[in-house]
């Protein structure tokens, strides 16, 4: 579970900064800071409060996270496959499937700290990584965690999200193409619906 607060102690962006108005670096430091100072004041997350935790995470990471191409990106092909009702179905149940596990790992938070690594981003450039480490107290070691955000016309948005060099969208893509080759589209929907409905949160492979 350490490998999940990982995830999600950097994840966060807060809507009180617009992600268009600063680098993308900055912006994850920011928030960063913002929402470990947070859960490291709130008793009642840290005691397993899932609710609080997931309203912090609604308020926080969905305005900001391009959840159509993260979907887009865990179905590879699959995803042509489906029709546009099926895609926002399928990125609506991503998304929820992706905020529980977020904040289930918040509430196991244990006072890991986050060092962020030398970072440039070029004129005119509008797809990027931003490189972070997490550190464990005591003897556990440090993960490295990195961010792969793109520019629109909205501003920063994260798409991807690399812990211990796995990309979480890789994470999911071989259960879901297993999914859709054995059960097809609606088939692939039907497991996400049966996981978010019994509040299974998914961890990432190490």
């Amino acid at each position: 579970m350490k490998t999940l607060l990982a995830f999600f102690s950097g994840l966060l962006i807060a809507t009180s900064v617009m992600a268009q108005e600063v680098p993308p670096d900055a912006l994850i430091k920011s928030v960063t800071n913002e929402v470990l100072d947070i859960v490291r004041k709130d008793k009642e997350i840290q005691s397993g409060n899932t609710k609080k935790a997931i309203d912090l995470v609604e308020a926080k990471v969905l305005p900001h996270f391009n959840f159509t191409r993260m979907t887009q990106l865990a179905l590879a092909r699959d995803w042509r496959q489906a029709n546009a009702g099926q895609q926002k179905i399928l990125t609506d149940e991503f998304r929820l499937l992706l905020v529980r596990t977020y904040s289930k790992a918040l509430t196991e938070y244990k006072n890991q700290t986050i060092a962020f690594k030398p970072f440039a981003v070029k004129a005119g450039e509008t797809d990027t990584r931003v490189r972070t480490e997490i550190r464990q107290s005591g003897a556990g070691k440090n993960i490295e965690l990195d961010y792969f955000l793109e520019k629109s016309a909205a501003g920063w948005k994260v798409y991807d999200i690399e812990v211990g060099g796995i990309s979480l969208v890789t994470n999911y893509r071989d259960s879901f193409a297993a999914e859709v080759r054995n059960n097809g589209i609606d088939g692939l929907i039907k497991s996400l619906q049966t996981k978010n409905k019994s509040g299974e949160a998914t961890s990432v492979k190490k």
